[in-house]
């Protein structure tokens, strides 16, 4: 193998800039040529590409978001244009390529496999909804900037008397709301793994206020059934509370990615290279125990994730 490609794709998440530049920079440490294809799967169908040096990666591994930029490709999906990017990978002489992105991306990633491209593909998203991974690129960043609005909305509920329900990105993944909620100390933490009493939440925000509590923070996964405007509408009905709703929004996808996420993206962009070296094609790489390890991308897809029941007894348990 003398040339590999990276690309970026679907939604962006903070640390794929890290993981761009441990692929090119492994990759040429090993006497590969890198080629960037910019705007994932589209960019690859209209040949986009670049050749990559040290320099290319340079001052980025503390960027949030993608130098090589990012889309979702709905031509990809058809015969007409995945037939286009394969004859744009023979064209320019790619051997094998790094996909970094979520579950559609890996779909992808998995596509050019079967059709004899080695590929392997990095968990680039925010949300932590693939199975096969304890944690993805950009997830313990989108947690942090979760916890610094909590902090700052804190600080206004508290002048104000008031509860403020925050909601989170995830989709059907309730991990952000999750670990958010526990680190931050929400008074509840509404995700769609778990039911959820609308009366209970009420009766939590009641007992505070009688204790005297100022403030109330209540976490609400955006994949939960239900709108959010009515949640709030319906707790403060019930509660006569003042309730405060607040839509994060797509602020968790950007920022300087935490080091967990830089050492997390460099060294799955490091293993990466490593198994297309060894000839390895149809995996996608995760950590397990602190590990790097590394699955068939169909196995992989097929995990079932399910959310950790113990940290959201733990939550409940410390909320009181």
């Amino acid at each position: 193998m003398k040339k590999i490609g990276v690309l970026t794709s679907g939604g962006d998440s903070p640390g794929m800039n890290a993981a761009i530049r441990a692929v090119v920079r492994a990759g040429i440490y090993n006497g590969l040529k890198v080629v960037g294809i910019k705007r994932g799967y589209e960019g690859l169908i209209n040949g986009d590409i670049e050749e990559m040096n040290l320099s290319s990666v340079a001052d980025i591994i503390h960027r949030g978001g993608t130098m090589l930029r990012t889309a979702r490709s709905e031509a990809f999906k058809t015969k007409e244009g995945f037939e286009k990017a394969l004859n744009v990978i023979n064209i320019f002489g790619i051997e094998g390529i790094v996909v970094i992105g979520g579950d559609g991306s890996l779909r992808g990633a998995e596509k050019l496999s079967e059709a004899g491209i080695p590929t392997i593909g990095l968990p680039g998203t925010i949300d932590n909804d693939l199975a096969y991974t304890d944690y993805t690129i950009g997830f313990d960043t989108a947690i942090n900037t979760v916890l610094h609005a909590i902090s700052n909305i804190r600080d206004t509920s508290t002048s104000h008397g008031r509860a403020n329900i925050v909601e989170v990105m995830g989709r059907h993944c309730g991990d952000i709301a999750l670990y958010a909620g526990l680190a931050g100390g929400a008074e509840s933490i509404i995700v769609p793994e778990e039911e959820c009493s609308i009366d209970e939440v009420c009766k939590r925000l009641i007992q505070g206020r009688n204790r005297g509590k100022l403030h109330s923070i209540i976490i609400l996964a955006e994949g939960v059934a239900g709108n959010s405007y009515e949640i709030a509408k319906e707790i403060e009905t019930k509660t006569g509370i003042d309730v405060r709703l607040t839509i994060l929004g797509h602020i968790q996808r950007g920022g300087s990615p935490t080091a967990f996420d830089r050492i997390l993206a460099s060294r799955m962009g490091g293993n990466a290279v490593e198994l297309l070296m060894k000839g390895k094609k149809g995996r996608t790489v995760g950590m397990k125990g602190n590990e790097i390890c590394n699955f068939e991308i169909s196995k992989a897809l097929s995990m079932k994730k399910e959310m950790n029941k113990n940290l959201y007894e733990l939550a409940k348990t410390l909320s009181i």
